[in-house]
């Protein structure tokens, strides 16, 4: 059990990331990014390029955030210089990723067999591989979150979940809705990015198509966090993502254990988050159900 269990949590950390990013974007912006299936694997692309080219392990992870965050940029153009819905924006920006993903690697994939990655790096110092990845996990997901925690609570953070809550209200405060509407994007994209790239480097590989269905993974994370562990405050709710990210997996590698075919796997995660969003609405109609018994 231990065997399955602890590298489920480690991937339910490094995907945590993601589960943040798309928090950024579905919860405090209130926008519905679909560049996000994009980005992730741009992120994971443009990560394994740098690594099998000799680069840096700080330089992939730096590139694989750059890219994201431009990623996001564009997708915040179309939004609000362009004028276009968010929804079909992210949809635009995730075709055009697809493209930009197959030249960044120059194929449909890039394996990372006998190049130095960072639990490669970790393994080093005399670590397992799994105990490499629960603690790369821990690491990134940690400082992530630290992160995100002090920067929405400075005048800029403030600004962008201000924007998101009601955008009219921010604007009449002099706030710029639309720069905040695309840091938003960029700083979203960035992390689902270097998700990407942390994901990429525990398969092994990175390919094309990794990015399908992330969007949907990001969600259940999201909700399912908010329904375990609640929305009392910011702090709760970054927390809450975290360890939806990893009841998610958990579940998943559940199912798997259980006999459910792989090829089932995303029908079984849009049942699950189409159940966990209905959840407020189930809960209310059976109190009030209770309360008329």
């Amino acid at each position: 059990m231990i065997d399955i269990l602890i590298p489920t949590v480690a991937q339910g950390l490094l995907w945590a990331l993601l589960a943040l990013g798309v928090y950024i974007t579905f919860r405090v912006l209130d926008i519905a990014d679909l560049s996000v299936e994009g980005s992730f694997p741009l992120g994971a692309a443009v990560a394994a390029t740098a690594l099998v080219n000799g680069y840096g392990m700080l330089i992939a992870f730096f590139l694989a955030a750059i890219a994201g965050a431009l990623a996001g940029i564009v997708t915040g153009f179309f939004t609000t210089r362009l004028k276009i819905p968010a929804l079909l924006a992210g949809i635009l920006t995730m075709i055009g990723l697809y493209s930009v993903n197959l030249h960044v690697m120059g194929k449909a994939n890039v394996a990372l067999l006998r190049v130095d990655t960072i639990f490669s790096y970790a393994e080093s110092f005399g670590m397992s591989a799994t105990v490499a990845m629960l603690t790369v996990g821990v690491v990134a997901a940690v400082f992530i979150g630290c992160l995100m925690y002090w920067f929405f609570g400075t005048e800029i953070g403030t600004a962008i979940r201000a924007t998101g809550c009601n955008s009219q209200m921010a604007r009449a405060q002099g706030v710029n809705t639309n720069r905040m509407i695309v840091l938003g994007l960029l700083i979203s994209n960035a992390l689902v990015a270097l998700s990407g790239a942390l994901v990429a480097q525990s398969n092994g590989f990175a390919d094309v198509g990794m990015g399908t269905g992330t969007i949907v993974i990001g969600l259940a994370s999201v909700i399912i966090g908010e329904v375990l562990f609640g929305t009392k405050s910011f702090k709760n709710c970054l927390i809450s993502v975290i360890l939806g990210s990893i009841v998610y997996r958990l579940v998943i590698a559940v199912v798997l254990q259980l006999g459910m075919p792989p090829n089932d796997l995303k029908l079984f995660t849009a049942l699950l988050v189409a159940l966990a969003l209905s959840m407020p609405l189930i809960r209310e109609k059976w109190l009030e159900r209770q309360r008329r018994a």
